[in-house]
């Protein structure tokens, strides 16, 4: 891959990022402690209880995203970038296009 593909690729990555960073700061009230008041009935609050749960899990698939593109960053500093971490073969770029921290190709995942 040349450089001026890599360069494209490290924009999107930090388009992507800065996404995830924006979308966990304005969610960060989501995930917080579901209060026992006795002016919401027991439906309410397992409705709010499962709504909790869901922006948690929303959450640690963000930081983990987030952790991927570090971790792309990486292999683009080493000239790894783009080549599929299992059988080495180069990672189709429409398939980088998608998913820019993605770290198989197609067949290895």
């Amino acid at each position: 891959m040349n450089a001026d593909r890599i360069e494209h690729f490290r924009e999107r990555l930090e388009f992507l990022a800065k996404e995830i960073k924006s979308d966990l700061a304005s969610n960060s009230d989501d995930a917080g402690i579901v209060e026992l008041d006795s002016s919401i009935g027991r439906l309410s609050r397992m409705d709010a209880m499962q709504h909790q749960q869901m922006a948690l899990e929303l959450k640690r698939r963000r930081e983990n995203q987030l952790l991927r593109i570090e971790n792309a960053y990486k292999r683009m500093d080493e000239g790894r970038y783009g080549v599929c971490g299992k059988c080495r073969k180069p990672i189709d770029e429409a398939r980088l296009e998608v998913f820019p921290d993605v770290v198989t190709c197609v067949s290895c995942s």
